[in-house]
Order: structure tokens, then C-alpha cells, then sequence
């Protein structure tokens, strides 16, 4: 498989709260996106924490499983991560009420698992160019668009768009949205913050995706977009491409 992971500051913020990394163990990879949030640098502490938390966890994994202990595993190890920055941030007055998003994704060549908390995202583009978002948003927004309180219109630019309602190691227990689809060669997917998702609406994202230049090139052109449309929080992202070549 191919892979890229990118991020940036964004041109408001001084201070980067997202972590993105990306973890391989024979064929499988591992690739997850987290977009913190506290107060000071706490922020970057939650996302930190649980890349740290996966970095190690991966590294003990049996990559011959069969496809639902990756779930089970994915599932439970963003609980302990959790757990591990609850803890913390109770212990630390410093870090009280810190918490991140998290959207990871464990892929083997037949079929990847995506599991979400928050407003971090998953793209999911189909070796002909078709784009679809994967996960589902638990942000406030979202529950009103459900309820048929909010028009999609008016959802874009709602003030209280960055308000979300679940979050990893605000609360001492967690709830996780996991599934499992099959991808074949040529596909893709897109990990990405919200400083990304925010700016840069599906079809740009599709546009990119299916223009010119290598993996690399296209991951610099998301987020100089996401830059130019303002460029307002953290931008973070990762694709990983369901691909027989070595890794970038």
C-alpha cells in the first residue's frame, strides 16, 4: 500500500493540537488522525497521547487475525486511550477537560476498518473518482441536520459549527463508530481533521484526488487549499492507497 500523512498549522493558529501517524505491520497498516482540544497546549497532549497509545499498541498486534478481532481490537484500544487521557487530566489540573477526536483506520489489502469519535473524517474514493464521506460527524451541527432542524445550507456555516458532542478522554467511558467495508486495488481513503473537511468542500476534495501528481503532490494541494480558503484551524491528513507499490 501507499501512504502520505501531512500536517499543518494552519494560518490562524499558532499552536498545532493535531497528531497524524501511520504504523506498518507486513501488509496491514494502521493510519489515524487526531485533532486535540483544551485549553493551553492540552490539546496536543490529548491527540499526542494517543498516538502514543497506538504507536505501542501496534506494535504487538497479530497481523493474521481475522477482520473482526482488528475491529474488537481498534475498539478497545481507543477506550483505553480514553481512559489513559481521562485519568490524566484528572490528575493534572492543568489538562482538565482536554480531549481529542480520533478517525483510524486499520487496512489490509481486502478490507479496511474505520473507527471514529468526534468530527475528524473519513473520505472513502473508489478507483473511478467517486468520493464519499464514511464517517459520521458527532458534533451538535450534525444532530440538528438529523433532527431536520438545520438545512444542509444553513449547516455549513452554523456558528456553532465546531461544537462536538463526543470526544476521546473528556468522559471516563466511550462510545466508538466501527465498520468494515471492502476496498480493492486502486481505491482510496482520506483521514483528515476538520481543518481540512471545514475548507475544502467533497467535490475540491474529489477534484484533487483525481487530478495530476504523485500522492505527495496531492496531499500538499489539500492543504494549500484548505489554506486558501482561509486556513482557519490545524490541517492535518493521511491517504492511504490500496496499492501493490512500496510506501511513500
Amino acid at each position: 500500500m501507499k501512504t502520505i500523512y501531512k500536517t499543518d498549522c494552519g494560518r490562524l493558529r499558532s499552536n498545532n493540537e493535531d497528531n497524524v501517524g501511520v504504523f506498518q505491520n507486513g501488509q496491514v497498516i494502521l493510519a489515524l488522525v487526531a485533532d486535540g482540544m483544551g485549553g493551553e497546549k492540552a490539546g496536543e497532549v490529548a491527540s499526542g497521547m494517543v498516538l502514543e497509545h497506538f504507536s505501542q499498541a501496534w506494535k504487538t498486534i497479530n497481523t493474521a487475525e481475522r477482520i473482526e478481532v482488528f475491529e474488537e481490537w481498534l475498539k478497545q484500544n481507543i477506550k483505553d486511550a480514553n481512559q489513559t487521557i481521562y485519568t490524566y487530566s484528572q490528575e493534572n489540573p492543568e489538562c482538565q477537560g482536554m480531549g481529542t477526536t480520533i478517525v483510524a483506520a486499520i487496512c489490509t489489502p481486502e478490507t479496511f476498518i474505520i473507527a471514529n469519535v468526534g468530527d475528524s473524517r473519513c473520505y472513502f474514493v473508489d478507483r473511478s473518482g467517486n468520493l464519499k464521506q464514511v464517517t459520521e460527524d458527532h458534533s451538535l451541527v450534525n444532530q440538528l441536520l438529523k433532527a431536520g432542524q438545520l438545512s444542509e445550507q444553513d449547516a455549513e456555516n452554523h456558528p456553532m459549527k465546531h461544537v462536538i458532542v463526543r470526544a476521546c478522554g473528556t468522559e471516563p467511558e466511550i462510545e466508538v463508530d466501527i465498520d468494515a467495508m471492502e476496498w480493492s486495488k486502486g481505491d482510496q481513503i482520506i483521514l483528515c481533521s476538520d481543518g481540512l473537511s471545514d475548507m475544502v468542500s467533497e467535490a475540491e476534495i474529489a477534484e484533487i484526488m483525481n487530478g495530476e501528481g504523485n500522492l505527495e503532490e496531492k496531499a500538499d494541494q489539500l492543504i494549500a487549499q484548505a489554506n486558501l480558503a482561509g486556513g482557519n484551524d490545524n490541517i492535518t491528513l493521511t491517504i492511504v492507497v490500496n496499492d501493490d507499490g512500496e510506501d511513500i
